[in-house]
């Protein structure tokens, strides 16, 4: 099998409604702000720390970054009204966030998904000429730029994403240096796989060597700001980076019938065999995402294919999260919607929908508690929703900060 069963449940027959989709980001909004205390947050949730005691989370990717981010894109977006302004915690949260990352933090503080970046990027919105905090930010950018795990989470993919982001609120050109700066480092790092004939890049991650190819840690994440930031390169490096994503793409992709899925490693480590997930971070769903936008029609069978195959799988077990959960799948629909104009993608991003909402609810009488993160957690669905209620597909710190 190309995805396990066993991670996947029935979709439940449940009709699309509006008006069910709005009241659930209402809960889930009011819900956060209910729960949070300045002195400590949020709580986190036992699905986060596999049931053991935790003092709470702070970075972008499960913390309470992320949640003020969620928040403040809600209310921005027009969906939510928020009771309290999260953001004068920025500063204090993001101490909490060095002493979290403790002995690690010189080496991550840069890091898009849980380092200092992503505090000062927000600082930096509402303070945009702030010469500190962009001086700040610039240094951190150029010093990520050698980081071993070439991946969104930790290394220089991440923070070519934030050079971008910055460059397109700011119009600055020393954001576009340090995009271009990156993606030459990148490209130079690329290796060659003569079993599979592309390119890809290897991982120094939490202590092994690895070769993923993934959404978060692996290769096409790193597509998705060389596609949306394809302006500021050179024609010619452009048409070498396009042709390097669709070779790699496609050579590694793995049929079953008119199903298909992407393993989690290119080269399978040592005494393991393929892994096959079906979820954002792992498999099809976040090949789709975050080739929603490339600008070519080359991958598009194979990306309607992969969507198919998210559709027959069916939502995940693991809640209505983005990263591994319902969510993050119905976003693939959306992306496929947005490129195809096909109405049936929406139509199963909103069946995802309401199956997530039903998720949701479940998982809060079990635990009495909401999940109070952005990719593993409520605020991020409830974006999710959003976009399912405006039929668009901007995946939150990934294709909009």
């Amino acid at each position: 099998m190309i995805y396990d069963p066993a991670r996947h449940e029935l979709l439940q027959p449940l009709a699309w409604s509006e008006a069910a989709a709005r009241a659930a980001i209402h809960r889930i909004v009011a819900d956060a702000e209910q729960r949070f205390s300045p002195a400590r947050y949020w709580p986190p949730h036992q699905r986060d720390t596999e049931g053991a005691a935790s003092e709470p989370f702070t970075p972008l990717y499960m913390g309470a970054l992320g949640v003020i981010w969620a928040l403040h894109h809600l209310r921005d977006l027009g969906a939510a009204r928020l009771a309290g302004d999260y953001s004068r915690y920025l500063e204090r949260l993001q101490a909490d966030n060095r002493h979290w990352l403790a002995q690690q933090y010189e080496a991550s503080k840069g890091a898009y998904l849980m380092g200092d970046t992503p505090f000062l990027l927000m600082r930096h919105a509402a303070d945009p000429t702030n010469a500190r905090l962009s001086n700040e930010l610039e240094r951190l950018i150029a010093e990520n730029i050698d980081h071993p795990t070439r991946e969104l989470m930790w290394g220089a993919p991440g923070t070519m994403l934030a050079a971008l982001f910055l460059y397109q609120r700011t119009g600055e050109d020393r954001w576009a240096e340090q995009f271009r700066l990156t993606a030459r480092k990148l490209w130079s790092q690329l290796l060659w796989s003569e079993e599979f004939a592309c390119r890809y890049w290897s991982q120094d991650l939490y202590g092994s060597h690895s070769t993923y190819l993934d959404a978060v840690h692996g290769f096409v994440a790193t597509a998705v700001p060389l596609i949306h930031g394809r302006a500021l390169l050179e024609p010619a490096q452009w048409a070498a980076w396009l042709d390097c994503i669709i070779n790699t793409i496609r050579r590694t992709a793995t049929w079953q019938g008119a199903e298909v899925n992407w393993r989690a490693y290119l080269v399978i480590p040592e005494g393991h065999s393929p892994r096959f997930l079906m979820q954002f971070c792992h498999g099809a769903p976040g090949f789709v995402i975050c080739l929603g936008d490339i600008p070519s029609d080359a991958l598009d069978p194979l990306l309607e294919a992969a969507g198919e195959t998210i559709w027959l799988a069916g939502p995940l077990t693991k809640g209505s999260n983005l990263c591994h959960g319902t969510g993050g799948n119905g976003y693939a629909f959306l992306k496929l919607y947005q490129r195809t104009g096909d109405s049936r993608w929406l139509e199963r991003a909103r069946a995802f929908a309401m199956h997530g909402i039903a998720q949701t609810a479940a998982d809060l009488r079990q635990h009495g508690q909401g999940r109070y993160s952005l990719w593993t957690g409520d605020v991020g669905f409830a974006i999710y929703l959003w976009h399912c209620l405006q039929g668009t597909a901007a995946f939150p710190t990934l294709d909009v900060f």
